[in-house]
């Protein structure tokens, strides 16, 4: 008797720890617990008192009970790849990923049946009519425009009626047929060339207004014309090539011209024995000014201390602002004024005018 008694015990004990641990629930922090008393979760048209659990340990009724957990954890969805023609008529296919989340654990359950897939269908057929309606530049550089425009649709339909809160919605990627690639490619490629001409042109125009400058500025002292010749034989030199260019400065034919010009009036003069100077004495007579001019004022203050050459410089026409030598007169003939302005003989002119060539 005691045994059958014992072992009823152990029945009893063995089918309370069942049911004990069959009404027992633990609810995850990001699970919310729906309760379900013999099928229902709301009461006339109202919800249950404790139809939902918070997380932690619950229990429940065995078998009058049932309890269904939801995630409130936010989702993440891949879109797949949509094939579309936009509003310009160029076929393009896009993917994107949605980002949600349930809010309302009951709608979510009751109202919509797996939820997952439910939001997954909206997205595409939400992602064909965006392509639908916008063009392809939208597509390509307006992607948080469209990004926001497919946000709202979605949401509209599953914030409300299913209790599903839509996050984000990211386009990740557009792609264009081969064709319309290589337009766009040739496209790129014309407008930087074209902006590349105009850059060149346009680096040719101000080159062109500084060396006119540097020309006119370079054009009024031939020191620095034959400066610049100089530099620039330096820097063809440089770069180690076995034929060099000497070109033939303009100022040397002039200085042989001038002075061809000037020995002609003088053997002239010579032969006719008029007791004017010759080329030589008027050489000697210019040397003497020099070291004169020389012993006098040592050191230079200025370009226009430098006394003229006889035969080099270009004669002075106004002979109060240079009272030492000048340089030969406007007919050639060579001419050398002292210091008190007296000219030489031989080259005489009267109220500035040119006395005619004797011949």
């Amino acid at each position: 008797m005691e045994a059958v008694a014992l072992i009823i015990l152990l029945v009893v004990v063995i089918g309370g720890l069942m049911v004990l641990s069959s009404s027992i629930r633990v609810v995850q922090q990001f699970e919310h617990g729906i309760v379900f008393r013999f099928g229902q979760v709301q009461r006339g048209g109202q919800l249950r008192p404790g139809a939902v659990r918070a997380p932690g340990l619950t229990a429940i009724v065995p078998i009058v009970e049932r309890m269904q957990k939801v995630s409130r954890q936010t989702i993440t969805m891949d879109v797949p790849g949509q094939d579309g023609i936009t509003q310009d008529n160029v076929s393009v296919r896009v993917d994107a990923v949605v980002y949600f989340r349930v809010i309302d654990p009951v709608k979510a359950i009751v109202n919509v049946h797996n939820y997952g897939y439910a939001v997954s269908q909206i997205a595409q057929t939400s992602l064909r009519s965006v392509i639908g309606q916008a063009d392809m530049q939208e597509l390509l550089g307006e992607r948080a425009k469209i990004n926001a425009h497919l946000r709202a649709i979605i949401d509209e339909i599953t914030e409300d009626p299913w209790g599903i809160m839509i996050e984000r919605v990211e386009i990740k990627d557009v792609s264009l047929p081969e064709g319309m690639k290589r337009s766009m490619a040739r496209q790129a490629e014309a407008e930087r060339e074209r902006r590349a001409r105009i850059i060149t042109a346009d680096g040719e125009f101000q080159a062109s207004k500084r060396l006119a400058a540097a020309g006119e500025i370079m054009s009024q002292d031939p020191a620095a014309l034959q400066l610049r010749l100089l530099q620039t034989v330096v820097e063809v030199s440089a770069e180690k090539n076995s034929t060099l260019i000497m070109p033939l400065p303009v100022e040397i034919l002039r200085f042989f011209d001038r002075a061809a010009g000037a020995a002609r009036p003088a053997e002239e003069e010579a032969e006719r024995g008029d007791g004017k100077p010759g080329l030589a004495e008027r050489l000697a007579k210019a040397e003497e000014e020099l070291a004169k001019a020389a012993e006098t004022s040592p050191t230079l203050g200025s370009p226009e201390d430098v006394p003229p050459v006889i035969g080099l410089d270009e004669p002075k026409r106004d002979e109060a602002a240079s009272p030492g030598l000048t340089g030969p007169p406007d007919d050639g003939r060579p001419g050398i004024t002292g210091a008190g302005g007296a000219e030489a003989p031989g080259s005489g002119s009267q109220d500035g005018e040119q006395p005619p060539p004797q011949r």
